[in-house]
């Protein structure tokens, strides 16, 4: 009998499961795997393409997938295909901001963003890529100006 007093009391002081924490459940590298995703380079951006191909597989780090691309900007303007380093350009701010690191980042992610639109570009010759290129340096700037951490949005988009 007196252990199963013992046992009743351990039960009534431990925290219900829903009063655990859903950060706690989050595996301790999201920082690294955030910082990893949004490098400049061309493997930052290959990796979090794949892990966005591939989003089930990260959902214990409830990252941020949300985006509206190029927010009011052509996703694809002039014709170049702008719309998925808008993507990770959101993926970066979003996430920065819910780890409250957005201030420190988003030089970097800018920086990212318009490396990710010059590979674009670097697909292109003659004055389509100098076109390209023109565009690119004005959404950079214009990211880099006016680019704010847009709030949190409640359903993902693709």
């Amino acid at each position: 009998m007196l252990a199963l007093a013992v046992v009743t009391a351990t039960l009534a002081l431990a925290p219900p499961a829903s009063a655990t924490s859903a950060a706690a459940l989050v595996p301790a590298d999201k920082p690294q795997v955030l910082s990893r995703w949004t490098r400049i380079d061309a493997a930052g951006y290959a990796e979090w393409a794949d892990a966005r191909a591939h989003r089930a597989d990260w959902a214990a780090y409830a990252f941020d997938w949300s985006t509206d691309y190029c927010t009011s900007s052509p996703d694809n303007p002039l014709g170049f295909p702008f719309r998925m380093a808008c993507a990770r350009h959101d993926f970066g701010y979003r996430n920065h901001r819910a780890a409250g690191a957005f201030a420190e980042a988003k030089p970097r992610l800018d920086e990212a963003f318009h490396a990710d639109l010059r590979r674009v570009c670097a697909t292109y010759a003659g004055l389509q890529r100098t076109s390209c290129e023109a565009t690119a340096w004005t959404y950079y700037q214009a990211v880099r100006t006016l680019g704010v951490a847009p709030t949190p949005v409640s359903s993902p988009t693709t």
